[in-house]
Order: structure tokens, then sequence, then C-alpha cells
């Protein structure tokens, strides 16, 4: 199958019900369904955001005539070791269909764009170990840092 031409644009108030099944399928990828679901008004939470001014939270999405193929969340923040803001990718997803044809790649050349308008002089995230998959992609645009992530629920 051949995708038309993809484009990434910011989201917009009326993409939530082309969204939300990204989420899901993001949250769910990651072990968030069922029993251990996101509680509804994270999700809600977090679809506000992006259109909170006052929030460092921002959404892209990768779209085609097919529909919305992908999401990508990122933010900025303070560092100890920058006077800039970091830009953390915190997620990434495409359909099924959309793997292996670019859209990945496009929605992380986008952040980047993005990063370096707003004078941040890194861009970082983080996947599982077993994403075998997406670090093929990772490895090509970016390097790893050698860091593990350690975290504690409280």
């Amino acid at each position: 199958m051949t995708l038309s031409p993809v484009t990434v644009r910011p989201i917009a108030a009326s993409d939530f019900e082309a969204w939300l099944p990204l989420w899901q399928g993001y949250n769910q990828f990651y072990g968030r369904s069922g029993a251990t679901a996101l509680a509804d008004d994270i999700t809600q939470m977090t679809w506000s955001r992006f259109f909170d001014a006052y929030e460092p939270v921002h959404a892209l999405v990768a779209e085609s005539e097919e529909g919305l193929l992908g999401l990508t969340h990122y933010l900025f923040h303070r560092s100890t070791t920058r006077i800039a803001p970091n830009c953390y990718l915190q997620d990434l997803f495409t359909t099924e269909a959309a793997r292996g044809r670019g859209v990945g790649r496009a929605l992380i050349e986008a952040v980047y764009e993005r990063a370096r308008a707003a004078g941040s002089p890194r861009v970082y995230w983080q996947t599982h170990e077993t994403n075998a998959t997406a670090m093929k992609l990772y490895d090509k645009v970016a390097q790893r840092s050698g860091f593990l992530v350690y975290g504690k629920a409280l």
C-alpha cells in the first residue's frame, strides 16, 4: 500500500476524534490498557495542555488523505547544564500502516525544527529497550546517550 504525501502540522482542536485512537494505540503499546489504562481525566488534561499557551507541552500530527497517521508530543524544560531550554520528545506513535514509510522520521524532524525555532540546543527522548523497530530509526536520526532511566512511582 502506498501512502499519499504526508504533512506534519500542529494539532488542531478539531483533531480530537482522530487523535484519540493514536493516543490509545501509543498507550496500549506501552502496556497502558485494560486495568492499567490511563484514566480519562489524564487523557483530557493531556489534550487540553496542547491548547494552553501557558503549558510547555506541544503536539504535532502527521496526516495524509488517509487521515491522521501519527502523533508526537514534546515539551520544553529548563536544565541545570544549559541556559536555553531542552526539548523532550515524550511521545511518538504511528499507525501500523505508516510504519517504515518515513512518518516517524518526519515527526521527529518536525520536532527538531520546532526546537531550533525555540532556541533549544537539544532534543532527546527515551524508548523501551524492547522497542527494536523504533530504535532502527532512532539510531539513524540521533545518537544514543548511554544514560539509563530510573524511576519510582510515588
